[in-house]
């Protein structure tokens, strides 16, 4: 710990003498990529908070500093016997970023958002004061999901559960949106379910994903994994499985009786990093008909196939700011209404389905507000849409989508994350959070008034990005995906994946 605190005052007095001279500054945060550029001078350093400080076996918590990724948390509890009940399906997001930001997966219909499970945050103030705070707390639940506009998290105490050998996981066939629906909710109230999530792959065809964590298995049972190259990409094996293509489910029947399979925890912790979802289909989309979307070539190019590596590819090439990435939190009551009109306008599939607890305001975080149901009467959960995949090429008709987007969720009561391009203007944005008061006076308390706000943050320019171009050379097929290959390349975060601890190796142990 003396490591940690000294850093902390280190960065304590970075912050305190911006907060003296009345100047903005930025946040390092730091990263593999050996190729970043050096912190500027208008910059708090806050890369070296990357370790996991204590795992406590009696009290079951995990001490850890803002930058520690899932990946590197998983691997440190899972040896004794524990894992976070929350634990965000992407290796590389960070736990500082799980608590400033939303984080949902899908264990959260049973434990809520990740930092729910936090015990205990530790924050360097916009007035360099070192503060903590409790769950509960007046500064804890203002500054969770506030994207750090209330300080610095420099660290976290998070509660562990119990973990399992195995996920004992169920594929539920649904023959369209509304069964879909019907069936995550019977999931989500079915005792013994540990995780539930779906995917619609159209209109026809949707699975409901459950998960039971269990130490037993039946005899002979082969592991199913999702890290192997070779492996399958798991929304095509879950296709395949509620198609009936691939037979390779230890169990299969159909209602009552769903395909069965047993999946080591973390496999299924990070099954979806693999593609990213099926985000990872529009790079073959982006280099049709010179890379074919197959079996080989998703073995022979697994490298760059993995979140963190696609993710760099994806920015790095300009073509994000073509493509449609929101999470929105929609009432159960409407979300069949949000599917037809993303079908429609959007033509946009697979969508992701992820029931979460609600949480009701005030909070950044989504939340419902069903029409015609009064605050105190809401339903206690709701349900994540994923809708990702590609926009229009035109910058203005993007921006006129993404507007037409953020217009039929407010209309049918859902919430946006607020990770993703977010348009509202100013007065709208605040009035979907109940007005600005009770955050203007939190931030005054806590002298944060000289941090951006949160809309600050968050929001695009629409005008700016209706007439924005990328560079000539991006736009020419194929330099601008080369180009974000070769920076994805230069980052190493390859190596992240082949070297990881929690990939499965046979008989419990990991690789």
């Amino acid at each position: 710990m003396a490591r940690h605190d000294a850093a902390v005052a280190k960065i304590a007095t970075a912050v305190r003498a911006f907060f003296d001279r009345g100047e903005p500054y930025r946040i390092f945060h730091g990263s593999t990529n050996s190729t970043r550029p050096r912190p500027g001078a208008r910059t708090v350093d806050i890369s070296s908070l990357s370790n996991v400080l204590k795992v406590d076996l009696v009290k079951r918590t995990a001490l850890v500093e803002p930058n520690v990724p899932m990946d590197r948390l998983v691997e440190a509890t899972l040896p004794h016997g524990l894992v976070p009940p929350v634990v965000m399906e992407f290796p590389g997001i960070t736990a500082g970023g799980g608590f400033a930001g939303t984080a949902g997966e899908s264990s959260s219909f049973r434990h809520g958002f990740f930092e729910e499970n936090v015990s205990e945050v530790e924050m360097v103030l916009a007035d360099g004061r070192v503060v903590r705070d409790r769950q509960g707390g007046e500064l804890f639940r203002a500054a969770a999901g506030a994207v750090g506009t209330f300080g610095v998290t420099t660290a976290l105490e998070l509660r562990l559960m119990e973990a399992r050998k195995w996920v004992r996981t169920k594929y539920h066939r649904a023959g369209s949106v509304r069964e879909a629906i019907e069936v995550l909710r019977r999931e989500v109230g079915r005792e013994g379910n540990d995780y539930v999530d779906g995917i619609m792959f159209g209109k026809g065809h949707g699975v409901v994903v459950t998960g039971e964590l269990t130490d037993e298995a039946p005899e002979g049972t082969k592991a199913r994994t999702f890290s192997g190259a070779w492996d399958p990409w798991f929304y095509l094996h879950a296709k395949g499985l509620t198609e009936g293509k691939e037979g390779e489910a230890v169990e299969q029947g159909e209602g009552e009786n769903p395909p069965v399979e047993y999946i080591p925890l973390a496999e299924y912790l990070f099954r979806y990093d693999r593609g990213g979802f099926w985000v990872g289909r529009a790079a073959f989309e982006y280099f049709a008909p010179l890379v074919p979307f197959t079996r080989f070539t998703r073995w022979f190019l697994d490298d760059f196939l993995h979140t963190r590596m696609m993710y760099r590819a994806l920015h790095g090439s300009g073509e994000s700011a073509r493509f449609v990435v929101q999470d929105i939190a929609m009432p159960f009551a409407t979300s069949c209404d949000f599917i037809d009109y993303t079908s429609s306008e959007l033509d946009i599939w697979p969508l992701w389905l992820c029931p979460l607890k609600r949480r009701g305001p005030p909070t950044f975080h989504p939340f419902t507000t069903t029409p015609g149901v009064e605050e105190g009467k809401e339903d206690d959960m709701m349900l994540n849409i994923g809708v990702w995949g590609w926009g229009p090429k035109d910058p203005a008709k993007f921006v006129q989508k993404n507007r037409e987007l953020e217009a039929k969720v407010k209309e049918l009561g859902g919430m946006k994350w607020l990770y993703a391009h977010t348009y509202y203007k100013q007065d709208e944005f605040w009035e979907m959070y109940g007005g600005r008061g009770w955050y203007d006076a939190l931030r005054e308390k806590y002298n944060a008034t000289t941090l951006p706000s949160v809309w600050d943050k968050v929001h695009v320019d629409a005008n700016a990005e209706s007439g924005k171009k990328r560079h000539w050379l991006k736009r020419q097929w194929p330099l601008g995906g080369l180009y974000g290959i070769y920076k994805s390349i230069g980052s190493k975060d390859y190596m992240l994946h082949r070297n990881a601890k929690w990939k499965w190796k046979g008989e419990g142990e990991s690789k």
